[in-house]
């Protein structure tokens, strides 16, 4: 009895541990990178357990910081907005398999509009 009992055990953890149990623990951390497009920059967002982000975009042409806000998916997705007021947006994916992200970025202020892409990656839990 005992027997029959390890074994369906052992096959019920292999069934509950699947790789389809996916959180947002795989993103908490620091994700960093560069922005390109009518603008550049480098950008900085935090990740936290309840899948909010924060963060800065940098730009490179009027030194100016504007925040990052938003919130994560558990299947990666991120949407965010830029500036305070809102801005603009900053929308994208982010991979636990290779720590990669990239994504596209949009800002209404100052006029004209400016938008582009973004990639970076994971640099720290």
């Amino acid at each position: 009895m005992k027997k029959i009992f390890l074994l369906l055990f052992t096959a019920f953890l292999f069934i509950g541990c699947s790789k389809d149990d996916d959180t947002i623990y795989d993103f908490i951390g620091t994700w960093a990178g560069r922005y390109d497009g009518t603008e550049k920059g480098d950008w900085n967002i935090v990740v936290a357990t309840d899948g909010k982000v924060t963060g800065t975009l940098h730009s490179d042409q009027t030194t100016e910081n504007y925040y990052i806000s938003g919130h994560l998916t558990e299947s990666g997705e991120l949407t965010a907005t830029i500036g305070t007021p809102d801005d603009g947006e900053f929308k994208g994916t982010l991979s636990r398999e290779d720590k990669k992200a990239n994504g596209t970025w949009v800002n209404a202020l100052p006029t004209p509009d400016r938008s582009g892409t973004w990639i970076g990656e994971k640099t720290s839990k």
